[in-house]
């Protein structure tokens, strides 16, 4: 029972990293009515831009120490230049930046997605707005294909083992429950920190994406504009702008979702292809357009997954956490062909 629960505290993270990636995907389908086959690669490409952070201050931030100083032709001892990090910020700065690399890629990553988002809008996706969804997959499917290859040109084909990126205030365990409570001993648990962080950061962002959706005008409007789009722009307002800053916000939400997974992963051009069949398939059995069925649906398939893992249980049913995911998905559908918060008449004309 033990190993259980704490295989279950395991899977709220990697359920919140499934309900990340597909909250990205349902806002640009449930908001613009766009299928986007390349949201996949915009997962990719926020993992891309953690990488490339730690790279900058590892190879601009870090001063090293170990070579030998070397003599002008004085006969003066030279020593080894020091970093950009320590000429800018002095001695010992640069090392925290280079340790907290992390928080600061996420700062990073949500004004690079926002740029290509915003890029791939304006070029792209606003001239399929109303165009039948075979066309809209047809065409950021290729631009996926385009990502991963300029992907694979930069970091190549074999991919890259990365480093632990977490900071050290995230690595290490600690308790979860235990105590003595009316006459009865609390088991605990031991959960990751780096886990925790993820799940309260997720949470953060899901309740964000809620209350902007639900609680605000400018959500107000996005509702209003799905449906109603021309009278809404009867009205005066600019609804085509709004729905921008959507694709936006669910691009950058895809951005975070890779960086977070990302820290103790491995990296390669086809993260992307992986986690777009995982955000289809949450998306799906949480019902096409429904923020909360997506949300809901990313815990559920991320918690299956990870009890799926447990020794005892591969040793019975060997590969069964590769599966799962789609054995859920068929059960849920087959007995709830909108999924589980799932709307009449979203694709079904």
């Amino acid at each position: 029972m033990r190993d259980l629960v704490n295989l279950f505290i395991a899977g709220l993270d990697r359920g919140a990293n499934f309900a990340l990636i597909a909250l990205g995907l349902t806002l640009v389908f449930g908001t613009l009515g766009v299928v986007n086959f390349a949201h996949g690669a915009l997962f990719m490409l926020g993992a891309l831009v953690l990488l490339g952070t730690r790279y900058f201050f590892e190879t601009q931030f870090i001063t090293d120490t170990s070579a030998a100083p070397i003599k002008d032709f004085l006969g003066n001892e030279v020593f080894p230049q020091v970093s950009l990090g320590e000429y800018l910020l002095g001695a010992g700065t640069e090392s925290w930046l280079y340790q907290n690399s992390l928080l600061i890629a996420v700062f990073v990553t949500i004004i690079f997605m926002a740029l290509v988002a915003w890029g791939i809008e304006r070029g792209i996706i606003r001239f399929f707005y109303r165009r039948p969804h075979a066309e809209q997959i047809l065409v950021t499917f290729g631009l996926a294909v385009v990502l991963g290859e300029v992907v694979r040109a930069l970091v190549g084909a074999s991919g890259i083992t990365m480093t632990d990126m977490r900071p050290a205030w995230l690595t290490g365990t600690f308790k979860l429950g235990g105590g003595y409570y009316f006459g009865w001993i609390a088991p605990s648990f031991d959960m990751e920190k780096y886990r925790a962080f993820l799940v309260v950061i997720a949470g953060a962002i899901i309740a964000g994406v809620f209350a902007l959706i639900q609680l605000t005008r400018f959500g107000m409007i996005i509702r209003s504009g799905m449906q109603d789009r021309q009278m809404v722009g009867l009205l005066g307002i600019n609804i085509q702008r709004r729905f921008t800053l959507m694709f936006i916000l669910g691009s950058v939400i895809a951005g975070l979702a890779g960086l977070f997974y990302v820290p103790t992963a491995s990296f390669s051009n086809n993260l992307g292809m992986e986690f777009l069949v995982i955000a289809f398939v949450v998306v799906v059995v949480g019902g096409m357009g429904s923020i909360s069925g997506a949300v809901l649906a990313g815990f559920i398939l991320g918690i299956a997954q990870t009890v799926s893992s447990h020794g005892a249980i591969e040793a019975l049913i060997p590969g069964l956490n590769k599966v799962i995911i789609y054995l859920v998905a068929v059960v849920i559908l087959l007995t709830m062909p909108r999924g589980l918060l799932g709307r009449r008449g979203v694709m079904e004309e």
